[in-house]
């Protein structure tokens, strides 16, 4: 899962929970040095729609809060609008619907795995994603929770490890054994039973946030 941060352009209408904004803007190289080229999406939305599935409204990119829901989302001109609702029947949506009234919940980021892009000096321009969902946020993405094959050429050992227990909530002995031999490596540590559970775990809510 890759992340990318909008700078806000959120609008709370009425007093119904309603909601819309641009998830990414096009052109644009985002904080994480990222730029999504028009068109990026096309595909994703039609597979989606045909399939009847749905971008998912998430709460800073957590797939156990679901807070809402994406009525309308397209590419325009200018990027990628979503229009939604805060289901306010339920306490996680009803206390984001009021954060983003009271102005402390201020951005959008859409949650996506690139399936192809050009490459510059400057940037990545990402010409083709998958998108998962978008987000409420209170701050951009954490640069550290991007990987990718240029990004994870240049991480140190420890980013490697810290990215490991920090973001995918494994135990730093698990960590340090996927690091060092791979999953052959984790059955054979002395807490394999635990680490297996973690990975299982990890992969379980991986799944969960692509659906």
């Amino acid at each position: 899962m890759e992340y990318g941060f909008a700078t806000l352009e959120v609008k709370a209408e009425g007093d119904d929970g309603r909601i819309e904004g641009y998830g990414s803007v096009f052109n644009s190289r985002d904080q994480g040095g990222d730029i999504v080229a028009p068109g990026a999406f096309r595909d994703s939305l039609a597979a989606m729609n045909a399939g009847g599935r749905s971008v998912k409204m998430l709460f800073q990119h957590d797939a156990a809060r679901p807070i809402g829901v994406w009525d309308a989302v397209a590419e325009d001109e200018r990027g990628l609008r979503v229009k939604g609702r805060f289901l306010t029947s339920v306490a996680a949506g009803r206390e984001a619907w009021e954060l983003v009234k009271a102005g402390a919940l201020d951005g959008l980021s859409i949650g996506y795995r690139t399936l192809d892009a050009d490459y510059t000096d400057a940037a990545r321009v990402i010409t083709k994603a998958e998108l998962w969902e978008v987000s409420l946020v209170t701050f951009p993405m954490n640069e550290a929770a991007r990987i990718d094959a240029v990004k994870a050429a240049s991480m140190t050992e420890r980013d490697m490890e810290r990215l490991l227990t920090q973001d995918a909530g494994l135990s730093r002995s698990v960590a340090r054994a996927l690091m060092g031999g791979g999953f052959k490596a984790v059955t054979t540590t002395r807490d394999a039973g635990a680490g297996l559970s973690e990975l299982a775990a990890h992969m379980r809510r991986s799944l969960e946030a692509s659906r």
